[in-house]
């Protein structure tokens, strides 16, 4: 069965129906499918308008999804990618800032059972939490952190 060709908006209201997207994600998605950028320019306008596309609401999503397995600097650098307006990246490191050592505790933890024995393994487990986009003051917190009450 030959399926019929989506229209433009058809093709972006059901990459919006999956998830969020941002302004800049959702153009690179749909330009090969356009013969002018300002056919793609109208119709990102009128998603914006309509409010179907949001990039607070893409944000918010994405710091959501991210949050319980990266830090900060990680979450940021992928929110830059996007193209966010300044105020809305400023926002969004404020609230991250928050709970950014707790998180890493609760990363550090889950990966790894025990403290670390030697200067090996605390290093294996600064070095994780690096990758994973913790500051060294959050990464420093959450080795200190006494593992004797997490059944309470």
């Amino acid at each position: 069965m030959i399926r019929p060709k989506l229209s433009i908006k058809a093709r972006a209201l059901r990459y919006l129906s999956m998830r969020e997207h941002s302004r800049v994600e959702l153009a690179r998605k749909l330009s090969p499918y356009v013969e002018a950028d300002d056919e793609l320019n109208a119709l990102l306008n009128w998603l914006e308008e309509s409010k179907f596309l949001s990039d607070q609401r893409f944000s918010e999503a994405l710091v959501h999804k991210r949050q319980a397995r990266f830090g900060n600097q990680k979450i940021l650098a992928e929110l830059q990618s996007h193209n966010l307006s300044k105020d809305d990246l400023s926002n969004i490191k404020d609230e991250l800032q928050e709970s950014e050592m707790q998180r890493a505790v609760d990363v550090l933890w889950r990966k790894f059972a025990a403290p670390p024995v030697d200067h090996h393994e605390k290093s294996k487990q600064m070095h994780f939490l690096a990758q994973r986009g913790f500051s060294s003051r959050a990464i420093s917190y959450a080795l200190r952190q006494s593992r004797d009450d997490i059944g309470e």
